[in-house]
């Protein structure tokens, strides 16, 4: 319970598409985290690595951490670039501090310089420059925002697909989860040995702990999936 963290502790919170279970809470339920957050003096740390992969709106994914600051919620965000860029190589994204002050906003930043030194010095260039090139020109920012609408769409269309099969194949059964699920996982519910009957019967990959890839998913596959899926749900 959120309520009973100590004060002052630092809370680690998903923007948007939460890893694993692409369960993001309501706007309503964002709202009274916020207020519990702001009212125990607590400190959020926002993991913002599908930031356009629910909506495939960027200033819609980004409401969460712009919540808390127009809150005036201390907070730092960690952002990655490398889904919705493309950039896994690259490890680039960045780090944002919202602080009370500038004083603080400057030991801060002294801290960061202190510490990135000691860690690698100089960063690589290349992912940062690309980044860069992309959000600094509007053509290309555009195009940007149009492949992320595709993508996101994309995700959208394949979680319809599979919750389709499936309600077909087993109407009897709640398969809701599926499309109410945000971004690109799915947490199934599957236990490992089902997973690992699912792999080692049906060719079909996912983790442990029964996290599947709803962008690694073709359409075409989706009633492959589903049979499958209840396959393991009423044998295994």
């Amino acid at each position: 319970d959120l309520r009973s963290a100590p004060e002052g502790s630092i809370i680690l919170l998903h923007a948007c598409a939460h890893n694993p279970t692409g369960v993001d809470p309501t706007p309503h339920q964002w709202r009274q985290v916020a207020d519990i957050v702001r009212k125990n003096n607590l400190f959020p740390f926002f993991d913002i690595a599908y930031q356009g992969f629910v909506s495939g709106d960027l200033d819609k994914d980004a409401y969460v951490p712009r919540l808390f600051k127009d809150m005036d919620i201390e907070l730092v965000a960690a952002q990655s670039f490398a889904k919705n860029l493309g950039l896994y190589s690259e490890r680039i994204g960045t780090l944002q501090f919202f602080l009370a002050d500038g004083e603080t906003a400057s030991r801060v930043q002294s801290q960061c310089k202190r510490i990135g030194r000691a860690i690698y010095s100089n960063p690589p260039a290349h992912g940062a420059r690309v980044v860069a090139e992309v959000l600094g020109d509007e053509q290309l920012r555009h195009e940007w925002e149009r492949e992320i609408k595709t993508m996101a769409s994309r995700i959208l269309e394949v979680r319809s697909a599979l919750s389709k099969c499936l309600n077909d194949l087993a109407p009897d059964r709640d398969w809701g989860y599926i499309t109410e699920q945000k971004g690109m996982f799915t947490y199934t519910g599957l236990t490992e040995k089902q997973v690992a009957y699912l792999r080692n019967h049906y060719h079909i990959y996912m983790m442990k702990s029964g996290r599947i890839s709803m962008a690694g998913l073709p359409i075409s596959k989706a009633e492959y999936l589903a049979k499958a899926i209840l396959d393991v749900i009423n044998n295994v």
